[in-house]
């Protein structure tokens, strides 16, 4: 019995006692995650395709790897890289996949067949990529090394394959230290960037320029989240919190408190909720077991900054989150080389 105790999510008590329900002990067993295991090494990223019914995940394996989303079913891996693969990208028709690698390459795939028919080749380390809405731009994030500075490149993406070029369009340049997370704002007129100064930038994509920038961040800023509808974001950072940003101004509207570095945050596409998942640094994981490494996934109010519950599973820190589009299930992904899709049961939804 105490071993299916450190099982089920704990909850925290809270001022709000009456929304602090969140999982009963009864209906933890209907909640058991579906543990994928297709990776060698931490994983450092997850995506969902737009339908929710695609996953992928990245690891420094060098392969990422495509599931079913609903059963963990695995469905293949896309070979090719030489280095870790830090982020990736999908269209909302999910036939073309993008992913950027340590090993300098930026890689277009078929999702279907796994066919690399594009490799954008820089001469730095590449760490992020975010496709524009509609799917006609990318932003690539090219990180700094040997005397040249982190860079942002933007690059057309062809309807037809075979006409797909490597030309850089824009290049923005201008800040110190890697820029880990690159997204596009509202109507793609701007680009959103964070990373190891700790500082959010909000580009102009015409112009190159500044708009905003904000140092709420005290430390490395790991991963932002959109919203689905683009007004606000959530950012993830290594100074213990993640907050919650309007995407237009840079204005920071919700702070979310937690006693680990906060590896990553993602935002409920149905309810006013935000997950984070963090855990101490992957070098001290070895001297402390997996209860007081802090390794479980904590659920928040995102309003109230309150938090909710917390599930747990990972051996390690978690370094990637995911929620699926139609607000049912979440991934993660942990130093651990697992991946867990957690499935909410019914009692999560009756939260108001």
């Amino acid at each position: 019995a105490g071993s299916r105790q450190n099982e089920i999510p704990q909850l925290v008590a809270s001022p709000f006692q009456r929304r602090t329900q969140l999982l009963p002990e009864s209906r933890a067993a209907t909640m058991r995650p579906i543990l994928l295991k297709g990776h060698e090494r931490p994983l450092t990223f997850i995506k969902y395709n737009k339908e929710g019914d695609l996953l992928f995940t990245l690891a420094k394996d060098h392969h990422p790897t495509l599931w079913r989303a609903d059963d963990g079913d695995r469905v293949g891996t896309y070979i090719g890289h030489n280095g870790a693969v830090w982020t990736c990208d999908i269209t909302d028709d999910s036939k073309m996949f993008v992913t950027a690698s340590a090993d300098t390459t930026c890689k277009m795939w078929d999702t279907e067949t796994g066919q690399c028919y594009f490799t954008h080749q820089f001469e730095q380390p590449v760490r992020a990529v975010s496709l524009s809405q509609g799917d006609q731009f990318m932003a690539i994030t090219s990180d700094p090394f040997m005397g040249v500075p982190a860079a942002i490149h933007v690059v057309a993406v062809t309807a037809d394959r075979s006409q797909q070029t490597n030309e850089i369009i824009r290049s923005f340049t201008g800040v110190e230290g890697r820029i880990n997370r690159v997204l596009w704002g509202p109507l793609n007129e701007t680009l959103i960037t964070g990373g190891e100064d700790g500082v959010i930038r909000l580009w102009d994509v015409e112009t190159g320029k500044v708009r905003a920038e904000t140092r709420e961040h005290k430390k490395q800023i790991q991963h932002l989240c959109l919203s689905s509808d683009k007004t606000h974001f959530v950012s993830a950072s290594l100074d213990k919190t993640a907050k919650l940003f309007d995407s237009t101004t840079l204005q920071c509207m919700k702070t979310y408190s937690a006693d680990r570095p906060v590896n990553a945050a993602i935002l409920s596409p149905v309810l006013d909720h935000v997950v984070l998942g963090g855990g101490q640094d992957a070098m001290a994981v070895t001297t402390t077991s997996s209860k007081s490494g802090k390794f479980d996934a904590k659920v928040y109010y995102k309003i109230y900054e309150e938090e909710i519950g917390a599930i747990r599973g990972h051996f390690g820190p978690i370094n990637a989150l995911a929620f699926n589009p139609d607000g049912g299930s979440f991934t993660s992904g942990g130093e651990d080389g697992y991946a867990r899709i957690h499935h909410f049961d019914s009692d999560y939804f009756r939260i108001k």
